[in-house]
Formats: structure tokens, sequence, C-alpha cells
């Protein structure tokens, strides 16, 4: 008798093409393209590589002070002039400057990056008006970090984000996390960590449910704000995952419900269906991982259109349980 999970179909990406949502036109309306917004950047990267020596650095520092403590974390070091020693050692290194110079190739011109952040900042503006735009700072972190992001400030750490089939790459991440580190994915994931300050959640709710509507509602808000993103790049899938997924939504939902899982609170038994991994393999080898977050998007899509909710009060909105009960979630056929 076959397995039930081997009528998982994978299908050609022409197949995506016809499942997929509708996407949102790609223009802007107009009270959101005239949003006024300005956006601060600061290469930090070249500011370091380019320093003639410790009394550059000691400027910058002095310069910038927020990224001096939060980001370059200024108290670990037993004084500023061991933090300035610890950095002028970084362009003597020959690897460092070797990745600096990579990162330089791919990265020198940024324009499209920070155009996709003025846009999703806009909406942001839009949606909840106290938005205050965070500076932009770029940098070579030598792998030790990706992004940093807070209310003031946004790092992004340029070396994680070379293309996949780069000779380098992040150490201890697996290449179906790396897959997705790359240029266009870049700034659907700051927008992806952002909206974790928008979302509010019913801590005391530790179902799976809770965590598939949660990730529902980052996916959510993240293609509010980037409406001309694809949804398989805000999600971190490829074209056939999202097709498949698609074709076998049926076969995944019958899963949960025969499963009887979706009340689950065992936080090993959640992560087969949220956690980071190459495939879902509780429901099959062939289901791409995290299919729990991508059956939670679409409850959230289905709940905020039958119910006609707006973004801010969706977001606002604690009880996954309800947002489920009343979003009439059906497969498609």
């Amino acid at each position: 008798m076959l397995k039930k999970t081997a009528i998982f179909h994978l299908l050609l990406p022409l197949i995506f093409l016809a499942c997929q949502k509708k996407e949102e036109k790609c223009h802007p309306a107009e009270e959101v393209a005239y949003i006024p917004i300005e956006l601060q950047v600061q290469r930090m990267e070249n500011r370091l590589f380019e320093a003639k020596g410790e009394g550059d650095i000691a400027f910058w520092l002095e310069e910038y002070p927020y990224f001096t403590k939060k980001y370059l974390q200024e108290d670990l070091y037993p004084s500023r002039e061991a933090l300035i020693s610890n950095l002028t050692a970084i362009p003597q290194d020959s690897l460092m400057q070797e990745l600096y110079n990579e990162v330089t190739k791919e990265y020198g011109q940024i324009d499209d990056i920070l155009t996709d952040l003025e846009l999703a900042f806009k909406h942001i503006k839009y949606y909840y008006p106290e938005f205050e735009v965070p500076k932009i700072y770029t940098f070579v972190s030598g792998f030790t970090s990706d992004l940093y992001i807070d209310k003031e400030m946004i790092v992004i750490g340029l070396d994680y984000f070379l293309p996949s089939d780069h000779k380098f790459q992040p150490p201890e991440v697996p290449q179906y996390m790396t897959d997705r580190y790359n240029r266009e994915h870049l700034v659907p994931m700051i927008l992806m960590a952002i909206s974790s300050a928008y979302i509010e959640s019913d801590l005391s709710d530790n179902s799976l449910l809770a965590e598939m509507v949660f990730y529902g509602k980052a996916y959510h808000f993240t293609k509010a704000m980037m409406p001309c993103t694809s949804e398989e790049l805000v999600i971190g899938y490829t074209p056939e995952e999202l097709a498949a997924c698609y074709a076998n939504e049926e076969f995944i939902w019958e899963h949960f419900i025969e499963a009887e899982i979706i009340y689950e609170t065992n936080p090993f038994e959640i992560r087969k269906y949220t956690g980071e991994a190459p495939f879902t393999d509780a429901i099959s080898p062939d289901a791409p991982g995290r299919v729990g977050r991508w059956i939670g998007w679409n409850i959230v899509d289905a709940y905020a259109e039958k119910q006609g909710v707006d973004l801010v009060d969706l977001m606002r909105e604690r009880d996954a349980k309800k947002i489920f009960m009343n979003s009439g979630y059906k497969p498609s056929r």
C-alpha cells in the first residue's frame, strides 16, 4: 500500500501562474506615493575598510554613537580604545579584505534596495502615521550578523546576502536557508522582521494554530507593505514549491484536520510544521518546509477578506482561534 504522502504532486512553474493568488496592482495609490519619506543611508563597510587608521575609525564611532552602542556593542569591550583596535584589525585581514571586495562588486550600488525600502516605509506610514523611518546602515560583518533591526536603525550585513552560488557563504547555515539569502529576498526579510512590532498575540496561547496565524499575519503585513512583491519572495519559496503547495492545498489541509494537530501545544510537534527545514516530512518529503506558516497565511487572508477587516485591526486581533473560526477558510480545489 502506498504511503499517503506519495500523492503530493510536484508541478511545473507554469501551473504556478494559474493557481497563485491574484497579485495586487504594482502602482501605489496616490495617498501612499505622495507620503514624504527621507531615507538616511550610511555605507559603514566603506567607512571601515577605507579608514586611514585608528583616528578615522575613532571619528566615525563618535559620529554614529547609536550604531556604535547597539550594533558594535561597545559595552562588551573594556574601553573605546579596545573597540577601535578590534575594528582596525579587520581591514588588515586578507580574507576580510577579499570578502569586502566581493560585497562591493555585488552591492556597489543599492538604489533598487533603497527604492523598495522607501516604498515599503511609505505603506507603513500610511497605515501607521506614527511610524518613524529608521536609519539604514550597511556593513560587512564577517558573518556575525545578517540583520539588526530596531525602531531607530536597520543594519544590513551585506556579506550574508551574496548570491547562493558565491564562494563566500555564511558558515553553519544550511543550504535551504542560504538559497534565500540574496538581493531579491533582502527587503521582504526586513519587512517580515518589522511586522513583529505590529502583530498582537495572546501570549498564553502556545498552540500550533496560534503560531500559524502569527506567521500568516506577518506574511499578510509584508505583502501589504510590498504589494508588487511576489508571494514566493515574501514566504521564501521557489515558484515550484509554491505551485506545489497550491496544487496540494486540499491534501495539506486534510493532514492537519485528520491528524488533529492545529491545537497541538508540544513545541517539538509544532516545529515540524512551522520550523525552518528543507521539507515538511510530517506531511510529505516533497512538501516544502514551513508549510504550516503558508496555511496560516491563507487563513489570515481568508479572514481579512471575509470579515472586511483592515490591516491595522487584523494585526490587533489577538485571538487566533477567532481568526480561524471566522475565516471560512477552505482549500482551493
